[in-house]
């Protein structure tokens, strides 16, 4: 059976959540304390998939998932860099997008860096949101537009260049965008791009499409009657689906 492992923290405030939600979509989850690693009490490599979820000790609005990914990269590189290149899925989840993309594993161009910053709103933005899926991604199934909830002071997406961001919505690796619920596009505007995305990116894969980062939260969107019209099927579930579906090839 497919073995998830859930990263967490002290004061990660979403694991328990992302566990059940992987367990909703049929795999099982193993809520793994980052200090379980380091110890060599736990190896990632006993795990098909990995889910960074959101939800931080180190703060919101002190760019929390840059300081995980420090840590990681001091401590962890050696697993982080074989569980990434044995193409076994990873997915990030708010501060878990930005965790990936401070070390570097979004958006996996050579030369191309990106920053999650502060919302343009400058403050905390918790509602639900629109998105269109405008990509493709080994981790994103699910209907063309869709309803999913954010939570997040530093969700505002930025590319170090122009050509950085075209590049990626080339590639079709701009999995979700903000997008107006009629479907159309959110073109920057509030709220319906909740925090200032460039190109109102809301997801990102990398190349291998085995990477992704998402800033709103999939694992409180995985029962009908969570949602605020009673979507079915939930958006988050299919995602959740999607990284089972993944992992299974490393089996």
């Amino acid at each position: 059976m497919v073995r998830v492992a859930v990263l967490r923290v002290p004061g990660t405030n979403c694991d328990r959540e992302t566990a059940r939600a992987i367990e909703e979509a049929g795999a099982e989850a193993f809520v793994l304390h980052v200090g379980q690693l380091e110890r060599g009490e736990e190896d990632l490599m006993n795990y098909h998939g990995l889910v960074i979820p959101g939800g931080f000790s180190y703060g919101d609005r002190i760019r929390a998932g840059a300081v995980l990914a420090a840590r990681l990269g001091s401590k962890l590189d050696e697993q982080i860099e074989e569980f990434a290149a044995s193409n076994r899925p990873i997915l990030g989840i708010c501060n878990g997008f930005q965790v990936l993309v401070e070390l570097g594993l979004l958006p996996g161009f050579e030369g191309c860096r990106a920053a999650l910053a502060p919302n343009e709103s400058a403050h905390f933005e918790c509602r639900w949101v629109w998105l269109k899926k405008t990509g493709s991604c080994d981790l994103a199934i699910g209907p063309p537009l869709q309803a999913m909830p954010i939570a997040h002071s530093e969700g505002r997406l930025v590319f170090s260049s122009p050509s950085c961001l075209e590049k990626a919505g080339s590639a079709g690796l701009i999995v979700y965008r903000y997008a107006k619920p009629d479907g159309s596009s959110a073109d920057g505007e509030y709220p319906y791009n909740p925090n200032g995305s460039q190109g109102d990116v809301a997801a990102l894969c990398n190349p291998s499409r085995m990477i992704m980062g998402i800033m709103p939260h999939p694992e409180r969107a995985i029962y009908n009657w969570q949602t605020p019209l009673r979507l079915r099927p939930p958006a988050g579930l299919g995602i959740f689906r999607a990284l089972i579906s993944a992992a299974e090839r490393s089996l």
